[in-house]
């Protein structure tokens, strides 16, 4: 019995580490702006901004499901840095000698953060995915939730610079 037991440990602890190699792979490697930014000076890569919000419904379920998905995780980290921007968040951010923070509205109830601002171009609706480029300049802002199939689209789109060929309406409708 002592035998059997020694022999299911051995062979768990074989596949317990490729268990969690595997759920980590389907996992987006999400980095604060500041993060993307020191990242993007030594290894440039496109960026891929999330903004959302705490009470978005749309949000949480493209990161439970969208933003689960394991080809959509594997995409974004070879391709992106993925930063996650609550477009309500307090705290200032620093960007080329700019510091953008929470600017409150008129009711004093609610606002919004001024860097998720400039990024949506004040067409403030959540999700919003932001598209920019190494240089940080803007791609493409892409407001509502995605199927894995349309993000995966999206991303290509970005990644793959059809963008500089084509537009994204014409891309999406397969023209």
């Amino acid at each position: 019995m002592k035998q059997i037991l020694l022999s299911s440990f051995f062979f768990l602890g074989l596949f317990l580490p490729l268990h969690s190699q595997t759920a980590q792979s389907a996992s987006i490697k999400w980095v604060t702006w500041e993060e993307a930014v020191e990242l993007n000076k030594t290894s440039p890569k496109k960026i891929l901004v999330d903004v959302y919000t705490n009470w978005c419904g749309w949000c949480k379920r493209m990161d439970k499901g969208t933003f689960s998905d394991p080809g959509v995780a594997a995409y974004v980290n070879e391709h992106f840095y993925a930063v996650k921007l609550n477009a309500e968040q307090k705290a200032d951010i620093k960007f080329n000698s700019e510091v953008f923070g929470f600017v409150p509205n008129d009711s004093g109830r609610g606002g919004v953060h001024s860097l998720a601002y400039a990024l949506l171009d004040g067409k403030m609706g959540y999700p919003s995915m932001v598209y920019l480029n190494e240089k940080y300049e803007r791609i493409m802002i892409s407001p509502g939730y995605k199927e894995s199939t349309d993000m995966l689209k999206e991303l290509k789109f970005a990644a793959e610079e059809m963008y500089s060929k084509t537009t994204w309406e014409q891309y999406r409708n397969g023209k």
